[in-house]
Order: C-alpha cells, then structure tokens, then sequence
C-alpha cells in the first residue's frame, strides 16, 4: 500500500457555467495524467443521459451513474464518493480533477460541511408534508421570510434545499445562512481552482447549440423511458433543466405523446432561457471563491501554463 505524501495530496478543480466547455478541455489535458472525479448533481443518476449532457465514460467514470432516478443524493454524499476516489487516485499516483457545474459541491469538498443540524427523519417528514401541502412556491416564500440570505442563494425549484433550509430552521430555530462555513483545506489538499469564462452572447448561443443537440439526440424519448419508470416532478433527479420543463408541460406519458410541435418548441425555449439564468447563477456562486484562476477555455497555452506550474510546485 503506497503512502500519500502531503505534497502530493494535489487536486484540480475545474469548473464553469452550463456549457462553457469543461468537457473538451478535460480530455485534451487530463486523459492520460489525470483521473476525473465528477461533481454534477444530476449526472450521478442512471438513464439521465441526454438532458444531463453527460460526457463520454472514457472521460470521467466517478461518481456517475450511482443511483436510479429515484433515489435521493446530497452534498455530504458527495464528500464522501470524492473523498473515496481522491485516496485511489493519488495512490494510483495520478492526478484528481474535480470537474462539473454544481458550485456548492466544490465549496464543501475542499471545507466541508457547516455546523447546522443533521437531517432528522421526524423533521424531515414534517417539512416534506408542509412542502406537498402548501407547494413549492409558498415553501419558498416562507423561507425567504425565516432565512433571506438563503433565499437569495437556493433556486425556487430547488425543492431538496429548500427543504433542507426550512429543516434547519425547525429543528435549530437559527437560520441555515447563520451556520458558519469552514475557512481550512480538509485533508491538507493543494487545490489549484480553474474557472472556465466566455463572453456572455458566446455562452448563450453555446447553450442554445446544447439545447438543440438534447432534441436532436432524442431527449423526448429519454423522457418517455423515465414517465415508464414511474417518474414524478418530486424525484430529486427530475429537478434538474432539461427534466423539469418536461414534467411541467407533460407529466405523464400520454400527455408526452400529445404534445404538439409548438409545445415541444415552447419546452425547448424554457430550457434554453432556464439554463441562461442558471448559467449565470453558477458564475455568481463561482465568483465567491477565492484564488481563482480565471481562463476562457479558447486560451489552451495559459491553461496548460497554469496547471505546469501547479504540478511544479513543491
């Protein structure tokens, strides 16, 4: 059993908004000194290939297809799968890169957790009745009332945070946001951050081209497969752009068949539009995070400048 140095406990992170490029750039620097540790909330499920954008298996085969769509996942599962595969990756003597969109995933990897309460099955239970009585958007509204500044960083439809914000507040009678966040590296890890930038129009018409690359490679009939398997705008999974915007307009599989040009057409803008406003929430979140190494993905020679010196670092 190989020992890991603490200079070698190093880790990439390399993130960005919704179809900046990460993926291309992951194969052309890292397929061969690298391993890719994946950090998307929706790519960790079966069967969500298409709206998920989920990138090629020989790229990143960590801490993806886990689970089945109807199973829950959260951040402190995250820590634990990333945690697993960093220690067999440094031991394999290569190189973690951890790479996807979900912001808050990369935050807690490297600090870990706050101080706020576990989740407690009774409260849970109770904030979930609450939710499937008074609805999501007057869930929301009740948080914006008991904790703003989470409001402010949870989206309206994110119903798993939400809720977990409202449980913390049950059962602690503090608001989520007041929990202090760690400020040190777990693990002693050496993390060197890469954010991936484009100009605004440029990442529009990227998400657009994306949009219709899901129509096209047949995401109506991915949709179909999971209203077979019994799919419900309260799974986890079906949160995610490009699920949502389905089950909204058809929540069954007879209402999918129904759906006219125009309504596809209509499914296809919220989508595009739904993944523009996410995009600019990631940067927002990205752009908390200090010592950053900013880099639009068309500037191959600085990145590969970038990530030399790293490495070179002792």
């Amino acid at each position: 059993m190989s020992l890991i140095k603490e200079q070698d406990r190093k880790v990439i992170f390399l993130f960005g908004p919704t179809a900046v490029g990460k993926t291309q750039l992951l194969f052309d620097f890292f397929s061969g000194s690298g391993e890719v540790v994946n950090a998307d909330s929706v790519q960790v499920y079966r069967h969500l290939d298409i709206g998920s954008a989920k990138a090629d298996r020989s790229i990143t085969d960590r801490i993806i297809d886990i689970l089945d769509p109807w199973e829950t996942y959260n951040v402190a599962d995250f820590i634990r799968l990333a945690d697993q595969a960093c220690s067999g990756i440094w031991e394999r003597g290569k190189l973690p890169v951890v790479s996807g969109g979900t912001a808050f995933y990369f935050k807690h990897f490297l600090y870990g957790l706050s101080e706020a309460p576990q989740s407690d099955p009774e409260t849970r239970k109770t904030v979930e009745l609450f939710i499937r009585d008074q609805g999501l958007d007057k869930a929301y509204d009740y948080l914006r009332l008991i904790d703003p500044v989470s409001a402010e960083r949870i989206n309206k439809n994110d119903s798993y945070r939400i809720s977990r914000a409202i449980e913390v507040y049950r059962a602690s009678g503090k608001p989520l946001s007041s929990f202090a966040l760690p400020t040190v590296p777990r693990n002693d890890m050496d993390v060197l951050s890469i954010g991936l930038v484009r100009d605004k129009d440029e990442l529009r018409k990227r998400i657009r081209s994306r949009v219709d690359l899901m129509f096209s490679q047949g995401i109506v009939d991915e949709i179909r497969s999971l209203l077979a398997m019994g799919a419900t705008s309260s799974w986890q999974s079906m949160q995610g752009i490009g699920y949502r915007e389905f089950l909204e307009k058809a929540p069954t599989e007879n209402a999918l068949s129904s759906l006219s040009k125009t309504d596809l057409d209509d499914i296809r803008e919220q989508i595009v539009m739904n993944s523009i406003h996410y995009a600019k929430r990631q940067m927002t979140f990205f752009r908390s995070f200090s010592d950053v190494r900013w880099i639009n993905p068309e500037d191959t020679e600085d990145l590969g400048k970038t990530i030399a010196e790293f490495l070179n670092q002792r």
